[in-house]
């Protein structure tokens, strides 16, 4: 068993520490914050070990009825692996005190590259190899990543562009913004997001821009792919539906946005409405001789997760890649297929019905 800590149980940790609880391979040892909020209660709840974040606020924890297994430090002590999800910025204050207790850590995309051994996405890196510290990068550049990954193997990538209109904050964040606005975030072109997706595939060439939107469902990619090869459309749809952590959302589903997705993982049971996989629609994939163009969302809160767990068996095993995404798709039920039966057939009945 990995023994696995989480340090920063917010919206990126919860989902972490609740997917690595779930492996059968992992045991997850606990759960830091650095406040006795209604969060660290509901971690409490949901049978978390819970340490404080910061040795100075343990007492805080205790007065609030609380009780608290210690602190980061003994966290540290105990695990194999150190998933940090605290806020951007926060995880490089924490290196210098996992490097003191010689814990292997996970970083997430709000941080610098250059704070770890390698940038990590579990479809499109290449090989690791013997690292002490991974960085899994944005929900953005995750979701780029395994859109370009298998294109770029079947077909080459000449060029990729993209416009990303991200949302203004996550639900619980009621300091995020625009409140009615849309605004170039940032207005020079590239964003980091293109840079970034670099990190994982050094050799594609891509340009990014982002705006930012009175949202706080999902992010929404508008993508341009200019390809080396000329594929049709179908073989594209194909290509994509071969991947796990895609989802192709069929025309029939009546499904128009962010909003309906949102609904429809909470309908068919997913923890939180969450949505590990990039969403695509299905008919906005089309081929105009070798330019590909799409829409894709991705669910901030979530699509990173998966990567999380595979990032953990990169630094604390030899389990090839392949079998680690297995795994971790097998424990989490990654794969929003439901809406089609194994062999089509409730896709081809909706269609001879229309």
């Amino acid at each position: 068993m990995i023994r696995v800590g989480v340090n920063g149980y917010g919206t990126i940790g919860k989902r972490v520490a609740d997917a690595v609880a779930a492996q059968p391979d992992m045991e997850l040892v606990g759960v830091t914050k650095t406040s006795p909020d209604y969060v660290a209660e509901a971690a409490i709840r949901r049978g978390y070990d819970l340490y404080a974040a910061i040795d100075e606020r343990a007492a805080a924890f205790e007065d609030a009825g609380l009780g608290v297994a210690g602190t980061l430090g003994d966290l540290l002590d105990a695990v194999d692996v150190i998933v940090d999800c605290a806020p951007a910025g926060i995880g490089e204050r924490n290196q210098p005190t996992y490097e003191a207790h010689d814990t292997p850590a996970i970083y997430q995309g709000g941080e610098d590259a250059a704070i770890a051994d390698a940038s990590f996405n579990a479809r499109a890196s290449g090989e690791i190899g013997d690292v002490g510290s991974l960085r899994v990068v944005s929900c953005n550049t995750t979701g780029l990543s395994r859109l370009l990954a298998p294109l770029d193997e079947a077909y080459g990538v000449e060029k990729a562009r993209v416009t990303l209109v991200r949302r203004g904050g996550d639900p619980s964040e009621t300091d995020r913004g625009p409140i009615n606005d849309v605004v170039p975030d940032p207005k020079t072109v590239p964003s980091h997001h293109g840079p970034d997706v670099n990190a994982i595939l050094p050799e594609i060439d891509i340009d990014t821009a982002a705006l930012k939107a009175p949202v706080t469902a999902m992010h929404t990619h508008s993508v341009n792919v200019t390809l080396e090869e000329a594929p049709t459309t179908a073989e594209v749809r194909e290509l994509f539906r071969a991947e796990t952590r895609l989802f192709l959302i069929p025309e029939h589903a009546g499904i128009d946005g962010a909003g309906a997705l949102k609904d429809y993982a909470a309908d068919v049971g997913r923890p939180r409405g969450d949505l590990w996989e990039n969403c695509i629609w299905e008919e906005s994939i089309s081929v105009e001789g070798r330019d590909l163009y799409l829409f894709q969302n991705v669910h901030q809160e979530a699509d990173v997760v998966p990567e999380n767990v595979d990032a953990v068996r990169t630094l604390a095993t030899d389990v090839s890649r392949g079998e680690s995404v297995a795994r971790t798709n097998e424990a989490l039920g990654v794969g929003l297929d439901s809406l089609l039966s194994d062999d089509g057939s409730a896709r081809d009945q909706v269609a001879a019905d229309d």
